[in-house]
C-alpha cells in the first residue's frame, strides 16, 4: 500500500462579485494564450525549454512560477494523447478490417444494382478517410509530434454547421470557441513554499477559508485578489492538516533554514453557474487495518454489477454477494453516486473482515473496439461500463479506510470459477469467479477441482463437457487455456442444440455436503461463514 496518495476536493466559490469574476476571466485568458503561445513553440524549437521559458516571462510579465503551472498542463495534455494514441491506432486498424471485409463482400456479388452501387461507394470513401486518418496518426506517433486543439475538435468543427449545433452566427460560435479555450487555470505548488503554495495561498478564518491569489502584473489589476468565505463540503480537514503542516526546519548542512510541508495545487474551473475551485492534496495513509493472514475478499467486474466474494486464510469460500450496478443509460453524475455507494458497502464488508480486497488488472479498450462480436445489449452495457471510474472509486475509498488493494492477473480466472467453484458452492459464474481472484491475491494455485466437467448456464441448469488430460511439463495455465476452449465449444453446441432456453430439470435430491447441507452441490448462503465465525476465532487465525 503506497504511504501517500494525491486526493483533489472542490467546492464551488459562492457569492462572487462581477470584479471578482471578472478578475479570474482575465486570468484564465492569459494563462489559456500563453499555454497556446508556448505550445508553438515548442513544436517550433522544442529542444530550448529554457530559452522559450525566458522569452515568455520577459513578453507577458509573469513569475517562473506561473510558467511552471502553464508548461505542466501543457504537458499532462502532451501525456494524454501520447498514451491514447497507440489505442487510436489501433482502433483505426481495426475498422479498415471491418470496412474491408464488408467491401469484400459485395464486390463478390455477381451483379449490383444502382442503390448497391452508391453503397459500396460511400464504403470506399470512407476506407480512404480511415487510410488518411490511421497515417496521420502513425506520423504523430512516430515524429513523437502530437497534435492539441485548444477548445475541443468538436467544438471547432461545429463552425461548419451552425444550426445544426444551435449557433445562430459565425460570431456567436466564436464567442463560445473563445470562452471554451479560456475558462480554467491551473496553480502549481510546492511543498518548500508558504502554506504550500507561493501564487495562491488558503488561511483559516474561522469555520472557513481565505484566499489570496497572487495576480500577474501585466493585468493591471492590483497585487492580491482575496476570496473569503470559501468551504469544502468534503476534504476541509485534509486540507487544513496540509496547511498546518508548513514549517521550517534546519538545513542539513546546518546553514540556515528551509520551509517544509504539504504542497497544495489549485485549479480554477468556469462552467455555467459560476467558478468552481479544485485543491489537490498529498495526503498521508493511515494505518493498515488488513492482513492477508485472514484471508481476502476478490471483486469480480462486470458490465452491470459487481460480484464479490470473501475466502478465508485457507483459501476457502465464505460467502459473496451481488451489488448491482444499472448505471446503462445515466449521467456520469448519476453512476458516480451509484458507484460510490456500492463500493462504500465492500469497503464495509473490508474493514469488518480485516482482509484486503482484490481486483483484476483489465483492458477495456481492445473490447471496447470490437463491438461488432456481441450482442447489441452486450456492447451497450460494456460501453456503460465505467471501469476506470469503478477502480479508482475503490482505491481511493480503500486508502482512506487502510484497506490493502490487490492487483492480479485476471487470466483464466473466469473459466477457474466456471469449473472449480460455481457448481460446487451453487454460485453463479461471475461470483465464482471472485473467488478465484481472491486465491490468487492470496498466491493460491488453481488445479482442477473435479474430474468431469460441469459449469451452470443462465437457465439455471448445467452442461458438462470432456476436459483435456494435463500436460504436467507446462504451466498450469496452459491447461487452463485448453479447458477454457472446451467449455466454449460446450456452450455454443448447447445453443445449437436449444438447450439453453428450455427449462432446467427437476431437483433429484438433497444429500450433505461437508459441513452444511446441499442440494445437488448448491451450498445454503452463510454456512461456512456462520461455523467460521461461531467457533473459536482465534484458532483460525494462523500466528
Amino acid at each position: 500500500m503506497l504511504n501517500s496518495s494525491i486526493f483533489t476536493y472542490q467546492t464551488r466559490l459562492q457569492n462572487l462579485s462581477i470584479e471578482e469574476i471578472a478578475t479570474l476571466d482575465k486570468y484564465c485568458a492569459l494563462q489559456s494564450k500563453i499555454e497556446r503561445k508556448l505550445y508553438a513553440k515548442i513544436k517550433t524549437n522544442p529542444s530550448n525549454r529554457n530559452e522559450i521559458k525566458r522569452q515568455l516571462i520577459e513578453q507577458f510579465g509573469i513569475s517562473g512560477r506561473m510558467f511552471n503551472s502553464i508548461a505542466m498542463t501543457l504537458d499532462g495534455k502532451t501525456k494524454s494523447i501520447k498514451e491514447l494514441l497507440p489505442g487510436y491506432i489501433d482502433k483505426a486498424k481495426s475498422d479498415i478490417a471491418k470496412k474491408e471485409m464488408q467491401i469484400s463482400k459485395v464486390l463478390a456479388k455477381k451483379s449490383l444494382n444502382k442503390k448497391q452501387l452508391f453503397s459500396l461507394h460511400q464504403m470506399q470513401r470512407r476506407l480512404a478517410i480511415l487510410h488518411l486518418r490511421l497515417d496521420r496518426l502513425t506520423k504523430q506517433k512516430e515524429a513523437k509530434d502530437y497534435a492539441i486543439c485548444f477548445g475541443t475538435r468538436k467544438l471547432f468543427h461545429a463552425q461548419y454547421n451552425l444550426e445544426a449545433h444551435g449557433y445562430a452566427s459565425h460570431q456567436e460560435w466564436q464567442t463560445a470557441w473563445r470562452a471554451e479555450r479560456s475558462k480554467q487555470f491551473f496553480v502549481v505548488g510546492s511543498k518548500d513554499e508558504s502554506a504550500g503554495n507561493m501564487l495562491c495561498q488558503l488561511s483559516e478564518q474561522g469555520d472557513t477559508l481565505t484566499m489570496k491569489l497572487r495576480l500577474p502584473d501585466s493585468l493591471n489589476l492590483g497585487k492580491h485578489l482575496n476570496i473569503s468565505k470559501i468551504d469544502f463540503q468534503y476534504g476541509k480537514d485534509q486540507i487544513q492538516k496540509a496547511l498546518r503542516s508548513s514549517h521550517r526546519k534546519q538545513r542539513e548542512d546546518g546553514k540556515g533554514t528551509v520551509r517544509d510541508g504539504t504542497a497544495l495545487s489549485y485549479r480554477f474551473v468556469k462552467d455555467k453557474k459560476g467558478y468552481r475551485l479544485f485543491v489537490s492534496v498529498d495526503v498521508t495513509a493511515p494505518e493498515l487495518l488488513t492482513n492477508r493472514n485472514l484471508g481476502a475478499i476478490g471483486i469480480d467486474l462486470n458490465a452491470d454489477h459487481l460480484a464479490v466474494s470473501e475466502i478465508d486464510y485457507r483459501g476457502n469460500w465464505i460467502f459473496s454477494q451481488r451489488h448491482d450496478l444499472p448505471i446503462l443509460g445515466k449521467t456520469s453524475h448519476q453512476a458516480s453516486a451509484m458507484i460510490g455507494d456500492e463500493v462504500a458497502k465492500m469497503i464495509e464488508l473490508a474493514t469488518m473482515s480485516c482482509k484486503p480486497i482484490v481486483i483484476e488488472k483489465l483492458d477495456f479498450q481492445k473490447k471496447k473496439r470490437d463491438f461488432n462480436q456481441y450482442n447489441p445489449t452486450g456492447a451497450r452495457m460494456l460501453s456503460s461500463l465505467a471501469y476506470n471510474k469503478i477502480l479508482q472509486t475503490i482505491k481511493a475509498a480503500a486508502f482512506r479506510a487502510g484497506v490493502e488493494v490487490i492487483e492480479v492477473n485476471p487470466a483464466y480466472t473466469s473459466v477457474i470459477g466456471q469449473v472449480n467453484y460455481a457448481q460446487v458452492y451453487g454460485l453463479s459464474i461471475h461470483l465464482a469467479s471472485a473467488i478465484a481472484i481472491a486465491r490468487r491475491g492470496l498466491g493460491f494455485s488453481e488445479k482442477l477441482a473435479s474430474r468431469n466437467g460441469l459449469v451452470p448456464i443462465r437457465n439455471g441448469s448445467h452442461l458438462t463437457f470432456s476436459l483435456p488430460v494435463r500436460n504436467r511439463k507446462k504451466h498450469v495455465w496452459n491447461h487452463w487455456q485448453a479447458i477454457r476452449k472446451s467449455v466454449t465449444a460446450a456452450h455454443k453446441a448447447h445453443a445449437r442444440l436449444g438447450l439453453s432456453k428450455t427449462n432446467p430439470k427437476p431437483l433429484r435430491s438433497i444429500r450433505p455436503l461437508g459441513s452444511s447441507y446441499c442440494v445437488l452441490g448448491t451450498q445454503f448462503p452463510y454456512a461456512s461463514r456462520s461455523l467460521l465465525l461461531d467457533g473459536d476465532i482465534d484458532s483460525t487465525i494462523p500466528y
